[in-house]
């Protein structure tokens, strides 16, 4: 496991050289982000996917040369009105939205845990996500 001191937008600075250090392939890799076209709490794990507009997914593909790497997509709904998205994806959860998450965020360390110890497919299980995947 890594935790990049990157900018989120600027990942694939960071997990380019970690797969070259560990001589890993594309497809061990998962990477978590959040997805504003996914309904608020709600996760995904899917595989070989296009960076669905997130700004760290487009950055590790374009650093590592393929999009053949498993992704663990939150949910965080689409931001109100004429919100700026960037602003929206940032912000502190609210107090009534803080339950919600802390239980995706569990659902999300299962799924994680489920990935590493049998693999992306046993895992999407988990999801109930299983297109997309290999």
């Amino acid at each position: 496991m890594a935790f990049p001191t990157t900018f989120m937008n600027e990942s694939g600075q960071a997990v380019a050289p970690l797969l070259r250090y560990f001589d890993a392939e594309p497809a061990d890799l998962l990477i978590i982000h959040d997805d504003i076209d996914l309904p608020f709490a709600k996760v995904r794990l899917q595989f070989d996917r296009g960076s669905g507009g997130n700004n760290g997914a487009r950055s590790v593909i374009r650093s590592i040369g393929t999009q053949e790497f498993w992704r663990l997509k939150c949910g965080v709904g689409r931001p109100p009105g004429r919100m700026n998205p960037a602003d929206y994806v940032l912000r502190r959860f609210t107090a009534k939205e803080q339950p919600e998450i802390d239980v995706t965020i569990e659902q999300a360390a299962d799924v994680v845990e489920r990935f590493i110890v049998d693999g992306g497919p046993a895992a999407q299980q988990l999801t109930g996500s299983s297109e997309g995947g290999s």
